[in-house]
């Protein structure tokens, strides 16, 4: 494998790295959706002529900070509109007399915030641990990525089908078989992921899914309600209803447009609210459908799946969070409530009688999460398993030591376990102190997902016994 490589729009070079694979960062796998085409679907990239340089990733698409830092660490926000639709691309060092197996994977960040290129999201030590190829990709985001617009709905979903369309065109290039492609992804990318894999433009390509922390709960965003958000937020940027926002809106400065969703994300949000103002369009480009109505149907027949949670999901946006913590226990009952109509009452009871002596807040804390994260988790591995197409289930648990704020196994938590990579995460509350059992946890844990990619089984050599979700039994959960 040589660091300089031939893609279908130019030549790229990478570089190696010490933990045995090489770099290729910031591959324009689209033109940059400036001008004419921001607000528009991604267009072809120009190509380059001579070699490029592809030791460093792209910028970041344009966003507002994340709410997500206050327990994976702070960033230095490094985004540009010019040059964000990039992939970056990791190949083991060690010589492969077949193409090497591909992974797809794509950031969390509830489709506002998070960058394919950050290196909290570096694959080289995740490719050379599994012998695998490890793609990362950015996509469009907020109002940039997801604003209800006429010929222009789900422009993030639409990069991410084109990032997925430019693996498959250039991946052999690069060592990889672009006909055993898993999809993966955390949060938002574990969403986009399954929609990938059940959307009919697009399934062809996919021959396996990861959905780490996938909020299964959430369906996609009902048309109506995304009209009226947009319509919401082009009023905050004094642009009238009824005529053509688009000149407005691609000569606008992009901070412009940052402050105004960071205004719609403050008048929409409540206590409680997981899901962002704006995120992908039922009916929409790469939202054909729900998937509890999809899988049912077979959209994912003939495919490998695995799925999994952490334990605490919910702490990473409620513990640090005083208008939660401070709740009476009626005011959080109420919530679980508008949040769960059907059963919120009764589940606040149960998981009051279950935790004695827990405060309101962790309560509800626990309960959201088993209403966004927990429950249809079960409902998809139930549905797979009476298919004869079982799913391998996971749970993380690894909880940081010291736990200051309580935080547990956080969403998101078992990122650095998946990429091998603690030292990208020097300011962690979710991570904490790192020991070598930790070490030795991500080596479990990310050659698991990574043996998964390469056969459909995260079992093998050195791993322990993973057995998938077998029809008519009790689900088969891996812990971590």
């Amino acid at each position: 494998m040589s660091t300089v490589v031939e893609t279908v729009a130019g030549t790229v070079r990478g570089v190696a790295e010490p933990v045995g694979a090489y770099a290729f960062r910031g591959i324009p796998y689209a033109a940059s959706p400036v001008g004419e085409r921001r607000f528009a679907p991604p267009q072809p990239h120009p190509g380059w002529a001579g070699i490029r340089d592809a030791a460093a990733a792209g910028p970041a698409v344009p966003q507002w900070p994340s709410r997500l830092e206050q327990v994976m660490g702070p960033r230095i926000q490094d985004w540009d509109e010019q040059g964000c639709l990039t992939v970056n691309v990791w190949v083991p060092q060690e010589v492969s007399p077949t193409p090497r197996p591909v992974l797809l994977w794509f950031h969390g960040g509830g489709f506002t915030s998070g960058s394919g290129g950050w290196d909290w999201y570096d694959g080289a030590r995740l490719a050379a641990l599994g012998g695998i190829v490890v793609v990362t990709a950015n996509y469009r985001l907020g109002p940039l990525g997801f604003l209800r617009l006429p010929e222009a709905d789900n422009l993030g979903c639409r990069d991410q089908i084109e990032a997925l369309r430019w693996v498959a065109a250039n991946i052999a290039a690069f060592g990889g078989d672009p006909e055993l492609i898993t999809v993966g992804g955390q949060s938002a990318g574990a969403f986009s992921a399954l929609a990938l894999a059940l959307d009919p433009a697009t399934q062809r390509l996919v021959r396996r899914v990861i959905g780490q922390s996938g909020p299964l709960g959430l369906p996609p965003q009902d048309p109506d309600e995304a009209a009226e958000t947009t319509e919401r937020y082009l009023a905050l940027l004094g642009i009238p209803a009824g005529g053509d926002p688009l000149p407005r809106l691609r000569e606008a400065p992009v901070l412009e447009l940052l402050y105004a969703y960071a205004r719609l994300m403050l008048e929409t949000g409540a206590p409680g609210r997981i899901a962002p103002p704006l995120y992908p369009v039922l009916g929409g480009a790469g939202q054909p459908g729900d998937w509890r109505e999809l899988v049912p149907d077979g959209g994912l027949a003939g495919k490998d799946v695995l799925l999994g949670t952490t334990a605490d999901e919910t702490t990473a946006f409620f513990a640090l969070n005083p208008m939660i913590q401070t709740l009476t226990a009626e005011a959080a009952r109420e919530l679980l409530g508008a949040l769960d109509p059907e059963s919120g009452a009764a589940r606040y009871r149960r998981f009051a009688a279950e935790h004695p002596g827990a405060r309101p807040a962790q309560v509800l804390t626990a309960a959201v999460g088993e209403v966004t994260f927990g429950d249809d988790l079960l409902t998809l591995g139930v549905e797979l398993a009476a298919q004869g197409n079982p799913a391998y289930i996971y749970r993380f648990t690894r909880r940081p030591e010291p736990d200051r704020f309580g935080l547990g196994a956080a969403h998101c938590a078992d990122l650095p376990f998946l990429f091998g990579n603690f030292e990208r995460f020097p300011n962690s509350p979710m991570l904490g102190a790192v020991s070598d059992r930790d070490r030795a946890l991500a080596a479990r844990f990310g050659g698991a997902l990574a043996a998964f990619v390469a056969t459909g089984s995260p079992n093998g050599p050195g791993l322990e016994p993973w057995k998938p979700w077998l029809p008519g039994a009790a689900p088969e959960i891996r812990v971590f």
